[in-house]
């Protein structure tokens, strides 16, 4: 198989809930080499703590590439510690216009607690409507669901868990061992 033609290893599957000021980030735990299931108990959703301000993200796709992402995340926190926007823009921009880093695909939610953004490959930091975000293969499932959910009396890990769920009911490539962290501003 030539080098081009390695289908990667690759992590799906990440829900971002804002809800009654609390924002959830929950991911699956299935990472996926082509159409094969590597593991099921993979860490998505990390939280970091950049000069002493919490943040949580979660990632989806290639997973190295991920973790390049969130480095490099890390190291913008800490260029403006508590300034989660600025990070993210600045992050962005980065990987927009550096070469090295316009390779690496991969998305990711992040949030403080009071902001929650979704941080792309294509220099775009999107602040989701409706205080609901999802990405990676089952995204679109778990965001449908999510939404369904908001005006419920559910709170936001609820209503993330339950979304999630359903996104493992549907897609193939997200399973139901969830990783899920909470932050409150």
């Amino acid at each position: 198989m030539a080098s081009s033609e390695f289908p990667g290893w690759h992590g799906t599957t990440i829900i971002g809930v804002k809800k009654d000021s609390e924002v959830v980030i929950a991911g699956d735990g299935q990472v996926s080499l082509g159409q094969t299931v590597i593991k099921g108990t993979a860490r998505k959703v990390r939280r970091l703590s950049p000069g002493g301000y919490d943040v949580v993200a979660g990632f989806a796709g290639s997973t190295a590439d991920a973790f390049t992402l969130l480095e490099r995340l890390e190291a913008k926190l800490e260029a403006t510690p508590g300034q989660l926007a600025r990070a993210s823009v600045e992050l962005a921009k980065d990987w927009r216009t550096d070469k090295y880093l316009q390779k690496l695909e991969a998305m990711l939610i992040v949030s403080d607690g009071a902001d929650m953004f979704v941080i792309t490959g294509a220099g775009d930091v999107l602040e989701p409507e409706h205080d609901v975000t999802a990405i990676g293969s089952g995204g679109n499932y778990a965001l449908a669901a999510a939404r369904g959910m908001m005006d419920s009396d559910r709170d936001a890990e609820a209503v993330a868990r339950d979304a999630m769920q359903i996104a493992a009911d549907i897609c193939v490539y997200t399973n139901g061992n969830l990783t899920v962290e909470r932050i409150r501003k």
